[in-house]
């Protein structure tokens, strides 16, 4: 791709594509104010778009499942469970993983 390369769509979809891109930096703001912490952009969507906010943040705190796991004293099993939506968790189990990944509970609650 080079620097003179376009794309040409109607201003309707632009104006779309612009509310949208506003109405998700609204979402993102409102994550960090609500939880005191921040993502990347790339890693929010994943959380907007359904992924399990605790595999969101242990990828993004480079952990493997094993470690978060050992991390917070909780099995990688039913780790593994949380993260895919098996089972919800407890509430000592999840503050045991915002613990592990220096975050609030808040954060991994979506």
């Amino acid at each position: 791709m080079t620097n003179s390369d376009t794309v040409t769509i109607p201003r309707a979809e632009y104006e779309a594509m612009q509310t949208r891109i506003e109405d998700l930096d609204d979402i993102l703001a409102g994550h960090a104010a609500r939880t005191g912490v921040t993502l990347p952009h790339d890693f929010a969507m994943r959380i907007i778009n359904g992924d399990h906010p605790v595999r969101v943040w242990r990828e993004y705190r480079a952990l493997s499942a094993v470690a978060l796991a050992e991390a917070a004293k909780v099995s990688k099993a039913y780790l593994s469970e949380i993260e895919t939506g098996k089972k919800p968790g407890s509430v000592e189990a999840y503050k045991s993983l915002a613990a592990a990944l220096a975050v609030p509970v808040d954060a991994l609650l979506g």
